[in-house]
């Protein structure tokens, strides 16, 4: 918004149905003009899930001359990525999301990045990717991330002489049936709670549940939990549209999300834990 207002270049906004958490049909048809340079969007929501069509909306933009950025910080951690087949002209995430240290990834064609110049040092290397990064390279950072995708790719204890990328489409697809697995558990549960509103309803979405409680601060639900022993964060976790129009405001919500490592008695323990502090005995 800021780069957008500096360049005196005009955003538009494709608006998601509330009630549903998806793009409408043509809702980035309506939006993207022939003048229109870049389209964003996000892989996956960090606040309620939502995983839009990205293959579609990549055919959208491209067909205008434009560009798709897209945010896969919460979908990388849950979905397998695949950039080219996306269609995503960039691709951008922290490996803080899969287990990894916490720094920038940006994933992108080098004959693209040939094409933008950044601001940088004057004696720093104008090479691709180099004339990106701002100094010396975070190499300890880059060696946790490539543990973190190791521990990844043998999360399915497949045959480890496979290549890296065939033992995480193998671990990916498992991770999905896992967690998967536990989110409709947890839905099923959460869902009979009285007074409880869900706002993660979009038919594909990552393992991700966004609730409200009638009468209940969401920080107050939170701090409950945490004396349970669950660690379920509450608030809007900066996706400051998204809330909004969801009109949580500021104050957004109770977000629990899965991880490869959530099992059974976890999901367990949360659903026991907020029917108790919402007055259920089971």
């Amino acid at each position: 918004m800021l780069a957008a207002q500096a360049a005196g270049a005009s955003v538009r906004w494709a608006d998601f149905d509330p009630a549903t958490g998806e793009l409408p049909p043509g809702a980035v048809e309506a939006v993207v003009r022939e003048r229109t340079r870049l389209v964003a969007v996000t892989a996956a929501s960090n606040l309620i899930g939502t995983r839009p069509d990205i293959p579609a909306i990549a055919d959208v933009a491209h067909a205008a001359g434009a560009l798709l950025w897209v945010d896969g910080v919460h979908a990388t951690a849950h979905v397998l990525t695949d950039v080219p087949a996306s269609g995503a002209d960039f691709w951008v995430c922290s490996p803080y999301k899969f287990l990894g240290p916490h720094h920038g990834v940006l994933a992108a064609a080098p004959s693209l990045l040939e094409t933008l110049h950044p601001d940088k040092l004057l004696p720093s290397s104008d090479a691709v990717p180099e004339r990106f990064e701002l100094g010396t390279l975070p190499y300890e950072l880059l060696a946790g991330t490539t543990a973190a995708v190791d521990f990844l790719a043998d999360l399915a204890l497949t045959d480890p002489s496979l290549p890296r990328r065939e033992r995480l489409v193998t671990s990916f697809a498992a991770l999905e049936e896992h967690e998967d697995s536990l989110l409709a558990t947890l839905e099923a549960r959460l869902r009979a709670i009285p007074g409880l509103t869900a706002y993660s309803n979009a038919k594909r979405r990552t393992p991700t549940l966004l609730v409200t409680v009638e009468g209940r601060d969401p920080q107050e639900l939170r701090a409950a939990l945490a004396e349970r022993g669950v660690n379920a964060p509450a608030g809007h976790f900066y996706a400051w549209e998204c809330s909004h129009h969801l009109g949580l405001g500021a104050t957004g919500g109770l977000r629990m999300g899965l991880a490869p490592y959530t099992d059974a008695e976890d999901v367990d323990r949360l659903a026991t834990g907020l029917e108790e502090i919402c007055g259920i005995d089971r």
